[in-house]
């Protein structure tokens, strides 16, 4: 077959890749083409064209896979938060396994090790603990919205249409957030339009309102509200704020984050309390958090749990061991580990995550948790130098990217017996571990769902020393 660019072409959809996309290969040719399943026969236009494959719009199924399952999101065929709806959850998670496989063999060039099935969320729906909208002075419409001629689109609240930066679907119900949010998200939109106050344009970098970002306590059922905007103006804020309070006793905490930078980052320049607390509160396990609104802090709290027992349980800590945890973010691990563990030290480059774990070992009356903060390349070395803090066991959970080089050069030289790697990318945990394998064999890796309905996919592996 000849594939031409711009052209619609039938094609038979065979398999997923990591990324979420479907694959066709007509005579032997990888075309991806997005929101497909295997078992697909659909009618794509083809949008790129390399040397070695080709993308593809999706423009119609012909024949519907037969494990493909209708959608319960309105939203699903054009908001891109969970492009894998109509895929049986049982199929998602082989199919993460598989990415987990194939990322070690294909890019790490590591085979034998055993990936276990992935362990699948609790929950399915309703397990998002935080999620952003972002405002626009211009709102996306659907196929569907473009047959009622009433709808407006001057203003939307939601979430973007993948591949864009100004296209905003306006959403009324997110379905992997708990119902509450889109209740409080449904009032705080009725609450803008009437404000007078225009929405933010994301071409123009005009206007007031710029996301609005919702979080959840999965514990205690609380909530917090962080509406972000280009300046201040609390004679628009501050009633929004007393409404909200009024009306949710389950909120207890409204801040303002204020930026006028042009790039879309929910994080303000600076932060208000608008009404209640700075803080909200979570538990995992036994340990209390205190998360602020710019905190990181894992969406999917149930299967925090689950993610941080598993580190625990590959970790094997008698009392006795110095831990270290390179990305420590606000402490999370180091606290989870710090009762069966001699002392645990964390270094993370960010200084108000720094902060929040300082802040949540006090609360939790964790005395033997220290927190660095600076680049891990310039403090690893003075952590140890000096000191009889052999490290016995080195906690690894980086963002996407992944390791520096350089880290995994000294992580090779300090030689901890014991490595525990938590990773939210497979490419990059198989050319960490393909660079780490001079001085570490993988014993294992457990891939752990927090993201139902999307490709992406935790996984702890468990490396110990040749």
């Amino acid at each position: 077959m000849s594939l031409q660019k711009r052209k619609i072409t039938e094609l038979q959809i065979l398999d997923l890749a990591f990324g979420g996309m479907g694959i066709a290969k007509p005579d032997g040719f990888p075309v991806f083409v997005d929101r497909t399943l295997p078992g697909d026969r659909v009618l794509a236009r083809v949008n790129k064209k390399k040397k070695k494959y080709a993308e593809a719009t999706l423009i119609e199924i012909i024949e519907p896979s037969p494990v493909r399952l209708k959608a319960p999101c309105a939203y699903a065929d054009h908001c891109g938060g969970c492009r894998w709806q109509a895929l049986p959850y049982e199929e998602q998670l082989k199919y993460k396994k598989r990415h987990v496989i194939d990322s070690l063999e294909h890019i790490g060039l590591i085979k034998g090790v055993e990936v276990k099935d992935a362990i699948r969320s609790e929950k399915t729906f309703g397990f998002r603990n935080k999620m952003e909208f972002s405002c626009s002075d211009r709102r996306w419409l659907t196929p569907e919205d473009l047959q009622n001629p009433e709808i407006r689109k001057d203003f939307g609240l939601g979430l973007h249409v993948p591949g864009t930066f100004d296209r905003i679907i306006d959403i009324e119900k997110c379905l992997i957030q708990p119902d509450t949010g889109n209740q409080i998200l449904g009032d705080i939109r009725q609450y803008i339009k009437e404000s007078g106050v225009p929405a933010y344009g994301l071409k123009s970098h005009e206007g007031f309102w710029r996301f609005v970002m919702l979080r959840s306590s999965t514990a205690f059922g609380t909530w917090m509200v962080n509406i972000i905007t280009k300046e201040e103006n609390d004679s628009i804020l501050m009633p929004l704020a007393a409404q909200l309070m009024a009306k949710y006793p389950e909120i207890t905490s409204v801040v303002n984050n204020v930026t006028a930078r042009k790039a879309s980052i929910v994080t303000g320049e600076y932060e208000k309390i608008l009404a209640g607390e700075r803080y909200i509160r979570e538990q995992l396990g036994d340990f209390t958090f205190e998360i602020s609104a710019n905190s990181f802090f894992q969406t999917n709290t149930l299967g925090a749990q689950t993610l941080y027992s598993l580190v625990s349980g590959y970790a094997q800590l008698t009392g006795k061991e110095h831990v270290i945890d390179l990305y420590s973010g606000t402490g999370t691990i180091p606290i989870w580990l710090s009762k069966d563990a001699r002392d645990v030290t964390g270094i993370e480059i960010v200084e108000s995550a720094v902060e929040d774990a300082r802040r949540n070992a006090s609360i939790n009356n964790i005395q033997n948790c220290h927190f660095h903060v600076g680049d891990i390349r310039n403090i690893l070395p003075s952590i140890l130098s000096g000191t009889d803090k052999r490290c016995d066991v080195m906690i690894i959970d980086p963002p996407r990217a992944g390791m520096h080089k350089d880290v995994v050069d000294q992580v090779i030289a300090i030689a901890p017996d014991k490595i525990v790697y938590v990773s939210c990318n497979p490419a990059t945990l198989a050319r960490d571990l393909a660079l780490l394998q001079s001085k570490y064999r993988a014993v294992e890796v457990q891939p752990v769902d927090m993201f139902p309905h999307t490709f992406h996919i935790e996984s702890v592996a468990l490396l110990k020393a040749i």
